[in-house]
């Protein structure tokens, strides 16, 4: 099995359809156009088998306000492995190229998880925000995601300077804010 790293404006159009059709095939209906435009933009980590792509995963730049400064936010969206070759390690081998990125490039690292996805995020070291959560809405402010709490994974290099006395406020998108 290959790794391959590259950033969205280096990926054809056949490779886009690849993680477009492995991200369905995980998520099924629950994947919005607006999920998919979250994976873009950032540095991709693919993996192949014999059969094609097998997993895939992004970590695109975002901000998030804590203690009054802004930092940068290495966000990690659309983890995901084929069915047929899950429980093999792949989701690791694919966190584990893309928190090199995190560590290397961002203030701090973040990513909304699943159920299923927190048991993979928690056994590499990535921690639940016991905090709260916001958004800077286009035209509310700040606004509060509560229901968004007890899902918000934070790398722990930069988590230990974070205090979950004061909130995270996230830049706003469409779709899922988280």
């Amino acid at each position: 099995m290959s790794l391959r790293l590259a950033h969205t404006a280096d990926l054809d159009p056949a490779d886009l359809d690849a993680v477009h059709t492995l991200l369905h095939g995980a998520f099924g209906d629950d994947l919005t156009d607006a999920d998919w435009e979250h994976g873009l933009g950032g540095v991709h980590a693919l993996v192949h088998d014999e059969a094609g792509l097998a997993a895939h995963g992004s970590v695109v730049m975002r901000r998030a306000r804590h203690r009054g400064a802004w930092l940068r936010v290495g966000y990690v969206e659309a983890v995901a492995v084929r069915a047929d070759v899950r429980r093999r390690g792949l989701g690791g081998r694919v966190m584990a190229a893309l928190e090199r990125y995190v560590e290397r490039a961002y203030d701090l690292g973040a990513l909304g998880a699943s159920d299923d996805g927190a048991q993979l995020y928690s056994a590499r070291g990535w921690q639940c925000w016991p905090g709260r959560i916001g958004a800077l809405s286009p035209d509310r402010g700040i606004v509060r995601l509560a229901e968004e709490e007890g899902c918000l994974f934070v790398r722990p290099g930069l988590a230990g300077v974070l205090d979950p006395a004061h909130e995270l406020v996230f830049d706003w998108r469409d779709g899922d804010v988280l």
